[in-house]
């Protein structure tokens, strides 16, 4: 039977869905962690599929779905990864241990890689779909069309402080992530800011990585290196799939990299 609930950690609100096996001592859990702009339904079908064999628990981070934003209670103000991942690393303390699962899609993953290495008696496994956590490589011509539309962002904030209304200008800049962000926006600006790559060497769990060959937001070799850097991580490419039919169209292989992990 689903249920709905909320767990306040940091001080912050958290709202879950939960089915699956009771959550005893010895039971198996599989913690779902959504990407960016998205909310636990991302993963509600995936979940689903593996019903019977766990405890499944489905987070809406705060600021998306049904969690409030994050008060200005993080690290230095404005939430990044590890006061999500230490929020996650309070609730999961009070729950009873069995071997725990972390899935984790684009911003979850980054997540996850945090309480992996700040938490490490947190989870047992995990995966990680899509997943973001080191700065892209960008060739020559990106890092140069970037510089130019970061100086003309600023003169246009300078024309905006003489008076001059340039909102529409101003609107075209920024991904549609960026765009939408609303409240969120200073919280994605730490996030996006963000390399994990010296931290997530010290990972000691087992990690799968699963990215779509097609992926143009977390794309193959971004994987490839998280696999390079985790120790014993192993990443498997699924071809003619993108950052978000990984989750439909490459669902089966998601849950059977899932279904193998619980077993240990």
């Amino acid at each position: 039977m689903l249920t709905l609930s909320t767990f306040t950690a940091k001080g912050t609100p958290h709202a879950i869905v939960s089915f699956g096996k009771p959550l005893d001592a010895g039971t198996p859990h599989v913690i779902w962690a959504h990407g960016w702009g998205q909310d636990h339904h991302a993963f509600l079908a995936l979940a689903h599929s593996l019903e019977r064999v766990a405890h499944h628990t489905l987070i809406d981070f705060p600021g998306f779905g049904q969690s409030p934003v994050p008060p200005e209670n993080g690290h230095s103000g404005v939430w990044d990864t590890r006061d999500y991942a230490d929020a996650v690393a309070e609730w999961l303390g009070t729950l009873p241990r069995g071997r725990r699962v972390w899935v984790g899609h684009s911003f979850g993953g980054r997540v996850g890689l945090r309480l992996a290495t700040n938490h490490s008696e947190a989870v047992d496994a995990m995966v990680l779909v899509g997943s973001h956590g080191l700065r892209p490589i960008r060739s020559p011509a990106t890092r140069l069309k970037i510089f130019w539309r970061v100086r003309l962002f600023k003169a246009l904030k300078l024309l905006e402080r003489l008076g001059v209304d340039v909102s529409a200008r101003k609107a075209k800049f920024g991904s549609a992530d960026y765009r939408s962000a609303g409240a969120m926006r200073p919280v994605f600006v730490k996030v996006i800011a963000e390399d994990q790559s010296e931290a997530i060497k010290s990972i000691r769990i087992p990690v799968r990585i699963l990215c779509g060959a097609l992926d143009d937001q977390a794309p193959p070799e971004m994987s490839e290196r998280l696999a390079s850097l985790i120790p014993g991580a192993t990443v498997n490419i699924l071809p003619g799939l993108d950052h978000y039919t990984i989750l439909t169209d490459g669902g089966p292989q998601v849950a059977h990299t899932v279904a193998k992990l619980l077993e240990g």
